[in-house]
């Protein structure tokens, strides 16, 4: 786990912020706490992983409403809803709305941190799969335009002399192409390159976008 994952709480009660915060350091997790959604979007920070720990009912801007704003936003971060007003409607809108558990008070503490931890751990493979993928991503864009148009051939099973061919250069050029390629794409085979870019391809998030 990342020592700087953090677990972020909005909620307009400052006591329940208090004893969010206590509870959640008490088993050694960061904590940073905010009165309104408004401040948790002014403050958030995504290039560290963690969990959001989130009231419903705000004044201002609502649960929900911060919860809508995630996607114009490019926010991705587990969320868990801890509330006092529960109901079957707002839980199934807030499940929809990406929400992975939701907790009504009062509540069991153990209930909350296993809550919490499993969306840690959600975060830390979503944080750990980003920084892959734009580790591949600069990679990609170390290629010449040439060198990608040879790689795409080349993962498609194409040889020296086959791709030379449609791109109208000689298999010698290939050749040279080729080994920068590997070299740019830290890889020492074909085979490996072939795993690296068809990994990278179904990856959850959009590596190919990254690289342009």
């Amino acid at each position: 786990m990342p020592s700087d994952v953090t677990v972020y709480i909005v909620d307009d009660d400052a006591g329940v912020r208090h004893s969010l915060s206590l509870l959640i350091q008490s088993v050694k997790l960061k904590t940073e706490s905010y009165e309104s959604a408004q401040q948790f979007l002014e403050h958030y920070d995504s290039s560290r992983p963690g969990c959001l720990v989130l009231d419903i009912r705000m004044p201002e801007m609502s649960g929900m409403e911060l919860l809508e704003k995630f996607t114009e936003n490019n926010i991705h971060i587990p969320v868990i809803v801890v509330t006092g007003h529960g109901d079957t409607t707002l839980a199934v809108r807030a499940m929809k709305a990406g929400v992975i558990d939701f907790i009504e008070k009062p509540f069991n503490d153990q209930v909350l941190l296993d809550a919490i931890s499993a969306g840690i751990a959600r975060s830390t493979e979503m944080f750990n799969a980003q920084v892959d993928c734009e580790r591949y991503a600069a990679m990609v864009r170390k290629l010449s335009s040439r060198e990608a148009e040879v790689m795409d051939l080349m993962v498609k099973g194409k040889g020296a002399k086959e791709i030379g061919v449609l791109l109208g250069i000689s298999s010698k050029t290939v050749d040279v192409h080729r080994g920068h390629i590997l070299e740019k794409m830290q890889v020492k085979s074909v085979s490996e390159l072939v795993r690296l870019v068809v990994m990278h391809s179904e990856h959850p998030f959009s590596c190919e976008q990254l690289s342009n």
